[in-house]
């Protein structure tokens, strides 16, 4: 079937035919020709990524009357990313309609504005429904003259507690509207505001409820807690050519897991509900320009990304709500490619797996975490591949080739090849050497290789946990990365190092080393089992300027994990390579200054979200 068989006016194929669509998507097919031609409610159920707002979108533009201006249909969205997106993809649709308006309502922008913009004449209100309830109270909006109510991602907004709202809000419009509900699941709520607020609707699905898409691939780590983050790390590692998003229950573990990417050079990025509209936008400009590799985000934050060819959903946590996992892994494997959504497991979630199966109706695949020498090698590989498929600008090189002939003439091809391929390889070989088996049982795995040690200084003598990190790296002539799960007590602390890496610090004790006139004491602590990557949150160093993150120059290369480009990543001044021990080596180049968390407070009263931990 194409769009021409679905009976839509000609100034909506035109602007079709524009964007190059030709074949509706599974759940197209259903709705547009259904709610083109008939009054009817609906309740449809498909993944994110299917192609629901034009399955909504273009039966309201080939309806609605455009020579008035009342406003007559309605969209309701959970996020203002989603709300618009879907203006956007609206403006797209019918940018041959003249005297087409739609308005956009959200909190964190001008209220004013967007009271202008109704006022105007919008035949389209897409927004949240905190936003919207303020505009009714305010009398800013009138719903009398509303036809059709679109409520998208309607279990999403139930889940982010907006059920008070979506009730006033459906009460201010006609009993005669029609009510089309869109949702990736269908839960017992969403199943009330179907039975409230809709007439016998018309039932249409792209699949079974809550099931996931069928071109996404399932896998689940089992891991130790401790090791959950250097599992995150050996699995971006694993996937060079990663273009993904890594999820989080909490908005501190995504700043959290999201600085310590960035300090261990990876391209990433956080997005969460602490971060105000400009910092948000922000972001998403730098992922969806693939400045960033890895964008680290809560739930609620990652609602209305509209991104194409993601290749992989990291679960670094699974959901409180187990449906939640539908929603995330619809990030990927969009438009009909393929993806690969994964989940890094302790043994305590490890019954959510077979909960997760059953809802998505998939089999996830049980995979061991790559060990050092498979992630040298997928690496290698695509270091290769990177070699051949690079560009060749042959004017803008042409002048330097006889210099470069010359340096290299007493080399074969084979020696010249084997030395380019060794000067990046060897990055990643050093770190990974030696890396230890993250797999539970393995004998690297766990707590089994690492020690806790005592130490008489704490936040009586001005320390936090990035200023004791930064203080025992340095007296122990260690990589900062040595050193986690820091624990600092008013007058003592506690932290956590590799068992190699011990003999650095009970060294210190012989040297009789001293802070404020105190004489520091290491002591080898009973070991405490512990999850994440231990130490919170880490800045590297730098200052907070506006909320704005601040960037050095030049390439920044990661470990084990090929080249990192761009100018975003901050360098750590000096310009010498320095071996620190314990199996590691790591580059240092100068400029640029670290970043520290986004600031900013929370904008916008939209939300109205119930659940602190979003």
């Amino acid at each position: 079937m194409t769009f021409k068989e679905l009976g839509l006016n000609d100034a909506l194929m035109k602007a079709i035919d524009d964007l190059g669509f030709e074949n509706p998507t599974p759940i197209q097919q259903q709705t547009i020709p259904l709610l083109t031609n008939k009054s009817t409610d609906v309740v449809a159920l498909a993944q994110t990524g299917t192609g629901k707002t034009a399955a909504f979108g273009l039966p309201i533009l080939n309806t609605i009357d455009i020579t008035s201006k009342d406003t007559q249909a309605l969209i309701l969205a959970p996020t203002r990313e989603l709300c618009v997106q879907i203006s956007n993809d609206l403006k797209k649709y019918g940018k041959y309609l003249k005297g087409l308006n739609v308005a956009t309502v959200y909190g964190g922008a001008s209220i004013d504005k967007q009271i202008q913009e109704i006022s105007q004449g919008a035949q389209i209100i897409s927004a949240t429904p905190g936003r919207l309830v303020d505009l009714i109270d305010r009398r800013a909006v009138k719903l009398h003259t509303i036809k059709v109510v679109v409520l998208d991602e309607a279990d999403e907004m139930l889940n982010m507690g907006f059920k008070d709202s979506l009730d006033e809000i459906l009460e201010e419009t006609p009993a005669t509207k029609n009510t089309w509900l869109f949702s990736a699941t269908m839960p017992r709520e969403v199943e009330r505001i179907a039975k409230n607020y809709m007439n016998d609707p018309a039932e249409v699905s792209a699949g079974k409820k809550n099931e996931g898409a069928a071109n996404i691939k399932h896998i689940y780590y089992m891991v130790n807690s401790r090791d959950r983050y250097l599992a995150l790390k050996r699995v971006a590692d694993f996937y060079p050519e990663i273009f993904g998003m890594v999820f989080c229950r909490t908005k501190a573990e995504t700043q959290e897991v999201a600085d310590a990417l960035i300090k261990d050079g990876y391209s990433a990025d956080a997005l969460h509900g602490d971060l105000s509209q400009a910092q948000r936008d922000f972001v998403m400009k730098r992922f969806r320009n693939r400045t960033l590799q890895m964008l680290v985000a809560t739930d609620v934050a990652a609602r209305g990304i509209d991104v194409d060819n993601i290749t992989h959903v990291i679960n670094y946590n699974l959901p409180e709500d187990i449906e939640s996992y539908t929603h995330r892994s619809g990030r990927t494997a969009r438009a009909g490619r393929s993806g690969m959504s994964i989940a890094i497991v302790t043994g305590k979630d490890s019954g959510k797996i077979k909960d997760i199966e059953r809802i998505i109706n998939k089999k996830f695949e049980k995979a061991a975490i790559p060990n050092g020498v498979e992630v040298c090698e997928k690496q290698l590989f695509h270091l290769v591949k990177k070699l051949h498929d690079v560009e060749v600008k042959d004017e803008e090189i042409e002048k330097y080739l006889p210099k470069v002939y010359e340096e290299l003439k007493d080399l074969s091809k084979e020696e010249i090849i084997k030395r380019f391929i060794s000067e990046e390889f060897n990055r990643f070989h050093a770190y990974y050497e030696n890396a230890p088996d993250l797999n539970p049982g393995s004998e690297g795995s766990g707590n089994a290789r690492t020690s806790r040690f005592f130490i008489n200084i704490g936040q009586l003598d001005g320390f936090n946990r990035n200023s004791m990190k930064d203080f025992l790296a340095d007296a122990a002539r260690l990589h900062p990365r040595m050193i986690f799960n820091i624990d600092v007590k008013n007058s003592f602390s506690f932290f956590e190092t590799e068992n190699n890496c011990v003999d650095e610090f009970i060294a210190l004790n012989k040297k009789g080393i001293e802070f404020n006139a105190r004489v520091i004491s290491f002591e080898v602590s009973k070991a405490k089992p512990s999850g994440g990557y231990g130490e919170k949150r880490s800045y590297g160093g730098g200052s907070r300027e506006d909320g704005r993150r601040s960037y050095g120059g030049g390439e920044r290369r990661s470990y084990g994990g090929g080249s990192r480009e761009g100018g975003e990543r901050k360098s750590y001044g000096g310009g010498e390579r320095k071996s620190f021990g314990c199996g590691e080596s790591r580059a240092y180049s100068g400029g640029g200054e670290r970043r520290s968390s986004f600031g900013g407070s929370r904008e916008g009263g939209e939300r109205g979200r119930k659940e602190k931990n979003e």
